[in-house]
């Protein structure tokens, strides 16, 4: 019984894979975590540290660590890197401001050895916001196209709502049957 269990879990699938998600405060990273675990809005508060939730589609395992984005907490972002396959980018879309900060963030990451194999998905949240920038426009001023180690997307999301967050873990499941 046991090695059919075995042969079960190995056809189906029972690997998680690290996710990382990352962005400045406010963007929106555990008001997402908490869309993709319960498809619903959780009133939350600054995160301090991380989060960490499993996330199952489809038979597939992802261990989700929503990581404190205030400018204090993110020279700690590297001690999460280690095994990390996928790394989550939530971008506030009405911040324009603070965009450039975001890529000197991304390419900080970027350039750490522990994230040299992982993917990178962007969600440019808060779509639903008037003015907002749309995944276009936050694809240029992030340089992404620059970005030719790595597979990358950029998706748009409204993380109240939920809509684009399906399409982002699609992509995400796309890439665990790649590798």
């Amino acid at each position: 019984m046991g090695q059919l269990f075995t042969k079960l879990m190995s056809i189906f699938g029972n690997k998680e894979h690290k996710v990382i998600i990352v962005g400045l405060d406010n963007a929106g990273k555990t008001t997402i975590l908490y869309q993709f675990l319960m498809n619903e809005v959780v009133h939350t508060a600054p995160t301090i540290g991380s989060n960490v939730e499993e996330i199952v589609l489809r038979n597939t395992h992802f261990l989700m660590w929503d990581i404190g984005g205030q400018e204090t907490l993110r020279a700690t972002w590297n001690s999460y890197y280690s095994n990390t396959e996928f790394v989550i980018l939530v971008i506030d879309s009405t911040d324009r401001e603070r965009l450039p900060e975001t890529r000197d963030e991304l390419y900080k990451m970027l350039a750490h050895e522990d994230l040299q194999n992982a993917a990178v998905l962007i969600f440019a949240n808060k779509q639903d916001v008037k003015d907002s920038m749309s995944a276009s426009e936050i694809s240029t001023i992030l340089a992404l196209s620059a970005i030719r180690d790595r597979a990358w997307h950029i998706q748009a999301c409204c993380a109240l709502t939920g809509e684009g967050l399906p399409a982002g873990l699609d992509w995400l499941k796309s890439r665990v049957t790649a590798n």
